[in-house]
């Protein structure tokens, strides 16, 4: 597993706290941060994804 997978799988979880927090807290720019690393943790597990499946082939 590329170690993208992790960061990206971590920012993700990171990102989806945020966005709770945000909700609760009533901050809207708490909340577009955090979809803004769901979105980053997003691609950077997809490109972790890649980088696997070429080691593989």
């Amino acid at each position: 597993m590329d170690k993208d997978r992790v960061i990206g799988s971590a920012k993700v979880v990171k990102g989806k706290a945020k966005v709770a927090v945000g909700k609760v807290l009533g901050d809207a720019k708490l909340k577009s941060e955090g979809q803004a690393d769901k979105v980053e943790g997003k691609i950077l597990n997809a490109v972790g994804g890649i980088k696997d499946a070429i080691r593989e082939a």
